[in-house]
């Protein structure tokens, strides 16, 4: 195997792996995904970044730092207490500022008297405000997708106020109240308890600039005391964001990873249920195809538009695959003088109701003979129907309109051709008398017979 083959053959043995690592773990990130997920490079928007914590713990003037140096080497433990208030700029970096209280005291053993005859000391820290920077430390974790335990450093300075009072034995002193810089440096660690609630347990080491914070003046060094101190820590916001200095920003990548993967393998199915359904509906397609070139009867029509199905074979058929009828021979008929006695004889007795297209009893003779006629010899017959000018145009063309379709339903009712029946209405148009008198007016309401 050359070596190119073989760094290949290593790169995918790799991917293998790791991928078979990240599905393996899957089941976890989606637990994950639903509370602490956030798409990678978001903003400061998407956490929480503001919180406050609350605190108490033991005050005293001995520190990790010798003690030799400091004007009483005998350190008493007192109560102190304080609250923060911090805002997390990036996931391991923060602003917090800080207030505490409480009182530092402490005495000088009998084996040592470098102080004189001063024998003991208190002094109470009425205020002190700092502004520290805090680093948090393995909240990237590869491992896991959110540590437990987020350690920290604090760097810082404020202004401390404080006034001590100095036993001499039995004789008190008291100093007068002041304030000087001083500079807290810390260490600690923060236990999550749930979300956006963590346990803080620190301990920090306050220099102070000045040599009287224990009401006296001696010594080579400014005075300093020591602060461990257990609290709460409360983050602000809504509680569907996470926490960003509890945040691991590796787990979101691991996330957005494998959603990527996710979401292709989706693609990837809706694609193949895609095609699935596309080949069913070409399945079917052809199908329809094969059933609409099937010619049972050879007739050249589909079966499935072949409303007449096995027609004989040489057949002639319209295009529904029906026969054609067969032409008859055109056979001329002549219209005889006996034939238009008859047509005059149903146009002279043919009368309606005033005003209606009923027709009147005794016209029914001859249009009887009329239709006998138009049976048995099969001519075509137009009906033509007038009225007087008594009325409006509408209603008169209506009216021999009515008349002349009455006539036609008639003779078709006798057992005429109706499709040889034409009836058209006219109105009070061309008129074959005056209108003036009574008489002409009824020679005006009639229906033409042509005969053809």
């Amino acid at each position: 195997m050359t070596r190119s083959q073989l760094k290949k053959a290593s790169l995918l043995l790799t991917g293998l792996a790791i991928g078979g690592n990240l599905f393996a773990q899957s089941q976890d990130t989606t637990k994950t995904m639903s509370t602490d997920y956030v798409q990678p490079f978001s903003s400061g928007s998407a956490f929480r970044t503001w919180s406050v914590g609350f605190e108490g713990g033991v005050l005293t003037p001995y520190s990790i730092f010798s003690i030799k140096n400091q004007d009483f080497h005998s350190p008493h433990e007192k109560i102190g207490y304080g609250g923060f208030i911090k805002d997390q700029i990036l996931p391991s970096f923060g602003l917090q500022l800080n207030f505490m209280k409480g009182n530092v005291a402490g005495a000088v053993t009998p084996a040592n008297e470098a102080n004189g005859t001063y024998t003991s000391f208190n002094t109470d820290i009425n205020y002190s405000v700092d502004l520290a920077a805090n680093f948090t430390l393995a909240n990237i974790n590869w491992r896991h997708n959110k540590s437990g335990i987020q350690p920290y450093l604090t760097l810082g300075g404020g202004v401390i106020g404080y006034s001590a009072v100095v036993n001499d034995n039995g004789t008190v002193t008291r100093q007068q109240r002041t304030h000087d810089f001083y500079l807290p440096v810390g260490a600690g660690f923060k236990i999550d308890l749930a979300k956006g609630v963590n346990l803080d347990l620190g301990y920090q080491v306050n220099f102070v600039n000045a040599d009287d914070f224990d009401g006296i003046v001696g010594g080579s060094t400014n005075d300093r005391f020591s602060y461990g101190h257990v609290g709460l820590e409360f983050a602000l916001g809504s509680r569907s964001k996470p926490q960003l200095a509890t945040h691991n920003p590796v787990s979101s990548m691991r996330t957005e990873y494998l959603m990527d993967e996710q979401r292709l393998q989706l693609q990837v199915d809706r694609q193949r249920a895609e095609n699935e359904r596309l080949k069913s509906d070409l399945s079917a397609t052809n199908a329809k195809v094969d059933k609409l070139t099937v010619d049972t009867d050879g007739d050249g029509v589909p079966d499935i538009f072949d409303k007449c199905p096995n027609t004989p074979a040489g057949t002639a058929v319209d295009g529904s695959g029906c026969p054609l009828p067969v032409k008859k021979p055109d056979v001329k008929v002549y219209v005889t003088q006996e034939d238009k006695k008859v047509v005059n004889e149903a146009v002279k007795n043919l009368e309606f109701d005033f005003g209606k297209s009923t027709i009147r009893e005794h016209s029914f003779e001859s249009l009887n003979k009329l239709a006998q006629l138009l049976v048995s010899k099969g001519f075509n017959l137009k009906l033509a129907g007038y009225t007087d000018n008594v009325g409006s145009e509408a209603a008169n063309l209506k009216l021999s309109r009515e008349r002349a379709e009455a006539v036609k339903t008639y003779l078709a009712q006798q057992g005429a051709d109706a499709s040889k029946i034409q009836a058209e209405g006219y109105g009070k148009a061309n008129p074959i008398a005056t209108n003036k008198t009574e008489k002409g007016r009824q020679i005006n309401r009639r229906v033409e017979f042509s005969m053809f």
